[in-house]
C-alpha cells in the first residue's frame, strides 16, 4: 500500500518542478532583450610617450543599462580590452617614428558594441641613443577648480638632456592623465563633489625616464547643493625617516575638539590615533614605525571622528617613500 503513495508523491513533485521550471522559462522568455549599443566614446586623444609607446585616453560612454568595458583598436585591429572603470591605456611595442591610428569602442553586458570613435593619430618618437638621465622635476604646480567636478592644473616646465616628451598627472600615486611634453596644463574631469584631492606631475623623456614627483597641489571640490561642508583634515604632510614616518596636519573645524583620527595606508585602515586628553591646539603630529624595505611607497590619508561619532571626509592623500 505504501508504494503507490510514494509513486504519487514523486509524480506530484516532478509535476510541480516541471511547472516551476516552465514558469521561470516563460518569465525569462518575456524579459526584454538588451539590443541597444552604448554611445560612442568621445574626447579620444593619443599622445606618443616614447619611440615605442602611445598613451590613449577617452571620455566615458553611456548606456541604457551599463557600460561594462572598452576596446582600443590600432589600425582597425583590437589591441586592448579594458574594464568600464578604465579610460586610458598605454599601447606598447610600436615601431619608432611611425604614425599609428587609434579608435575606441564601448560595450555592454549583452555584448552590444558602440560604433568606433573618431580616429586619432600619434607618431612615435625616433629611436635615440641610450638615455638614463631623467628630466628635472616640474615646479610651481597649481590647481584651480572648474565647478565641482573638474579642475585645471598648471605647472612650470621641466628640463631634460634630450627633451621632455610627456607630463604624467598622478592622483594618490596613480596616473590619471597624460599630456604632451610641449604642454604645461591639464584639464581633469570626472571628479566628485565635496572631495579632497592631491595631484602631482612627473616629466618623462623619450627613453621613458620619469622625473621625481612635483610638490603636491591640493583641491577640495565644492559640495553638491544641500550637502554638508567637507570635514577632511587639511594640509597633511608625510615625512619619512629611517624606520619611521611622521605625519602633521590641521584637524577639521567641527565645533568640538577632535580626539580621534583614522590612519589609512594605500586605502586600507591601519590604526586609530587617539588623544587621551584634550588634543593640542593647531597642528597635530603623529609618528609611527615602519619595517618595510627602503623604497616602499605608501599613500597616506586621514579622517577625523566628528562630534556625533561618525567619521568625516578623507584628507587629500600624500605619497611617502620608506627610507
Amino acid at each position: 500500500m505504501q508504494r503507490p503513495l510514494a509513486a504519487s508523491l514523486l509524480t506530484a513533485l516532478a509535476l510541480t518542478m516541471t511547472l516551476s521550471l516552465t514558469a521561470c522559462a516563460g518569465a525569462a522568455a518575456t524579459a526584454p532583450k538588451d539590443t541597444r549599443a552604448p554611445t560612442v566614446p568621445s574626447g579620444v586623444t593619443a599622445t606618443a610617450g616614447s619611440a615605442s609607446t602611445v598613451h590613449v585616453m577617452w571620455s566615458a560612454a553611456t548606456d541604457d543599462r551599463a557600460v561594462t568595458g572598452y576596446a582600443v583598436y590600432r589600425e582597425g585591429r583590437k589591441v586592448k580590452d579594458l574594464p568600464a572603470t578604465t579610460l586610458m591605456t598605454d599601447v606598447v611595442g610600436l615601431a619608432p617614428a611611425t604614425p599609428h591610428r587609434f579608435t575606441v569602442r564601448a560595450r555592454d553586458a549583452a555584448g552590444n558594441v558602440s560604433p568606433p570613435s573618431v580616429t586619432v593619430t600619434a607618431t612615435t618618437l625616433r629611436a635615440a641613443a641610450e638615455d638614463r638621465r631623467p628630466p628635472t622635476t616640474p615646479t610651481a604646480l597649481r590647481v584651480t577648480a572648474d565647478g565641482s567636478r573638474a579642475a585645471t592644473l598648471r605647472w612650470s616646465p621641466a628640463r631634460d638632456d634630450t627633451r621632455v616628451t610627456a607630463y604624467d598627472v598622478y592622483q594618490a600615486d596613480t596616473r590619471i592623465h597624460t599630456v604632451p611634453g610641449t604642454t604645461t596644463t591639464a584639464h581633469l574631469t570626472g571628479l566628485r563633489p565635496g572631495t579632497a584631492y592631491a595631484f602631482t606631475v612627473r616629466a618623462r623623456d623619450a627613453a621613458e625616464n620619469s622625473s621625481p614627483d612635483s610638490a603636491p597641489a591640493d583641491l577640495t571640490t565644492a559640495p553638491s547643493p544641500g550637502a554638508p561642508p567637507n570635514t577632511a583634515p587639511r594640509d597633511l604632510t608625510a615625512t619619512a625617516r629611517k624606520g619611521e614616518i611622521t605625519l602633521t596636519w590641521t584637524p577639521p573645524r567641527t565645533g568640538a575638539p577632535v580626539t580621534h583620527h583614522e590612519l589609512h595606508l594605500d586605502g586600507r585602515f591601519a590604526t586609530t590615533i587617539v588623544w587621551g586628553t584634550t588634543p593640542p591646539p593647531g597642528r597635530a603630529t603623529y609618528t609611527f614605525p615602519v619595517q618595510d624595505t627602503p623604497g616602499t611607497r605608501y599613500t597616506v590619508t586621514l579622517r577625523a571622528q566628528l562630534p556625533d561619532g561618525t567619521w568625516g571626509d578623507f584628507s587629500a592623500p600624500r605619497t611617502v617613500v620608506v627610507r
